[in-house]
């Protein structure tokens, strides 16, 4: 259970990472709360996956999903330009995650 939180938790770190950006300076209120709640979502789910999963694991897990959700996002609606090596890094990360899961 708790792998399925963090996996969750870093799906909601690309939600208010995109909500932060699209703020603009949290100067626009709908993104603006959408960030916070998302924030709140990730990290209390953060924390709870903490309770069962090392700290070092957990954290890489989050940040790697969050990242790697963030950047397609961003390459699908146009916001940042799609290359083969961006894809291959962003692969990269992925297998790195899934290298932490395999090896808990």
């Amino acid at each position: 259970m708790s792998w399925f939180v963090l996996v969750l938790s870093g799906a909601m770190e690309a939600v208010w990472a995109t909500a932060l950006g699209k703020s603009e300076g949290f100067t626009r209120v709908g993104p603006s709360m959408v960030f916070v709640v998302g924030l709140v979502l990730s990290m209390a789910g953060l924390a709870w996956a903490m309770r069962d999963l090392p700290i070092g694991t957990a954290y890489a897990v989050w940040v790697g999903i969050g990242a790697v959700l963030t950047v397609v996002y961003a390459m699908v609606t146009g916001e940042e330009p799609t290359s083969a090596l961006k894809v291959l890094f962003l692969a990269m990360i992925v297998g790195g995650v899934v290298g932490l899961k395999v090896l808990h």
